[in-house]
């Protein structure tokens, strides 16, 4: 029988991490005087509570390292557990918030999707802020984590060719999985550091900076105002776009950047490949908004770079309401959406290398075809793709589109009209943010949905952050047997 509670105390510890963390935006509302600092005073000690006292439970059964099944169910386990506490400040504050919009709300910054049911941005307390962009900020440092330390060592939909010991690119950079995490920690923090300085050269107020930092750098898009990006114009969304496409890209390469060593990163095929697709999109939307809508070259190129790289990398800022943009850029943005970014990194969606993998298997079966006799193998940055990972791969593809179809029916059987619901369930399994249509597209929220469709949602944001296979393997059978 598998052993639950190496598990429990883990994430018992992590809970007394998140609720010493609310001491954060606690002290910035006494700093304040406004009041609002009990909050996360009363939830913080709630969170402490439930921390130390699973992470003691479950003590007498710590081991030095995790079985497979274990490092499943932790996975699944601390994306599962963190946003029950973390919704806390939500419902107890000032945004009258139901605990389902609460939970969605974390959900949501813990997954660095993006989606709020919050309004009233502009008024709410700076701590609450606050604590959105940190939801968001350990969201993506937790994603990148999982990445690239236990998702290669569970074979998850094609990541272990990203396997440490494995990969040039990506593999013999440090010795152990932990100096990998430290390391990759030490740049995240960096980055965002430069985000931030970089923000306020450009007139953004100290406390915008760091918060828009924070949800920059994590490409989850939380914003401190309900107009989103668009309460800021010009400088901060070039600024803006520079540290998304950044964040996108695989993080162990900065960590070899670091060491000297510049050649990973300008010869690694994923990241060319992300940032050809990038260039080709930018280049259709602005050639479209010039050319159909008259707009000045600038400001199309600005408004397109800026969303472009917003919705392919999962941030989902929106800095206009680029549904009056036309159906052919609302399609491509749809799409665009379902393409994500560099895998060991803070996006989302499908990843970049999946499609190239898959265009690689399908070149490969074209040859097979033509010429019966030879022997083509498909190739990824060099190298023969072996049979498990191209089965993992398409395996993934298949688990994605008919994870997306089940929500979406789920949605709709919720009273959702098409659009939302088809939208709003690609949004969450690819955890991009904001959706299509009148509702829930850039110049809504998900406030109105039923609370059915919001447990929906966050269950697929759960489910998509984690690669899927991850959360579906413990409905298995034989995970419990093993």
């Amino acid at each position: 029988m598998l052993d639950a509670r190496p598990v429990g105390y883990v994430i018992g510890l992590l809970l007394i991490a998140l609720g010493a963390s609310m001491a954060v935006p606690m002290a910035l509302d006494i700093w304040d005087g406004n009041g609002h600092w009990s909050v996360f005073f009363e939830s913080g000690m709630l969170t402490l509570l439930a921390g130390m006292s699973l992470s003691l439970s479950c003590s007498n059964a710590v081991r030095t390292r995790l079985s497979l099944q274990q490092t499943f169910l932790l996975t699944t386990g601390v994306w599962l557990a963190l946003p029950v506490f973390a919704a806390l400040p939500f419902v107890l504050g000032e945004t009258g918030s139901t605990y389902t919009d609460a939970f969605f709300e974390a959900m949501s910054g813990l997954t660095t999707t993006g989606s709020t049911v919050l309004t009233g941005l502009d008024d709410l307390p700076r701590g609450l802020l606050l604590w959105r962009g940190l939801l968001q900020w350990f969201g993506g440092i937790g994603v990148i984590v999982v990445a690239m330390v236990f998702l290669p060592e569970l074979r998850v939909g094609g990541m272990q060719i990203f396997r440490t010991e494995g990969f040039d690119t990506m593999g013999k950079v440090l010795p152990r999985a932990a100096q990998i995490s430290s390391r990759i920690s030490t740049i995240y923090i960096g980055i965002t550091i430069t985000c931030t300085i970089a923000y306020n050269a450009a007139g953004m107020d100290p406390f915008d900076a760091i918060v828009h930092a924070m949800t920059t750098v994590s490409t989850g898009g939380f914003a401190n105002y309900d107009a989103s990006f668009g309460a800021f114009q010009g400088a901060h969304e070039y600024i803006a776009t520079v540290f998304m496409l950044a964040a996108a890209l695989p993080f162990v390469l900065y960590v070899q950047m670091l060491g000297g060593s510049w050649a990973p990163l300008l010869r690694d095929s994923q990241v060319r490949a992300f940032l050809t697709v990038t260039a080709i999109l930018v280049a259709t939307t602005m050639i479209l908004l010039v050319a159909v809508d008259d707009y000045p070259v600038e400001r199309a190129l600005r408004e397109a770079l800026f969303n472009i790289a917003s919705i392919l990398t999962g941030t989902g800022y929106a800095s206009v309401d680029y549904m009056q943009w036309g159906a052919l850029i609302i399609t491509l943005f749809f799409f665009c959406g379902l393409v994500g970014g560099c895998a060991g990194s803070t996006s989302c969606s499908i990843k970049i290398f999946r499609y190239q993998i898959l265009f690689a298997a399908m070149k490969a079966q074209i040859r097979r075809i033509h010429s019966p006799h030879g022997i083509f193998n498909a190739r990824y940055a060099g190298r023969t793709v072996s049979e498990d990972v191209m089965s993992s791969v398409m395996a993934f593809f298949v688990l994605f589109v008919v994870t997306l179809g089940v929500f979406a029916v789920l949605l709709a059987m919720t009273g959702l009209d098409f659009l939302t619901a088809v939208s709003g369930a690609a949004t969450a399994v690819a955890n991009i943010g904001p959706g299509l249509g009148p509702i829930i597209g850039p110049a809504g929220n998900f406030a109105p949905l039923n609370d059915t469709a919001k447990w929906l949602l966050s269950a697929a944001m759960l489910i998509g952050r984690l690669e899927l296979v991850v959360v579906y393997v413990l409905f298995t059978a034989r995970f419990w047997r093993a």
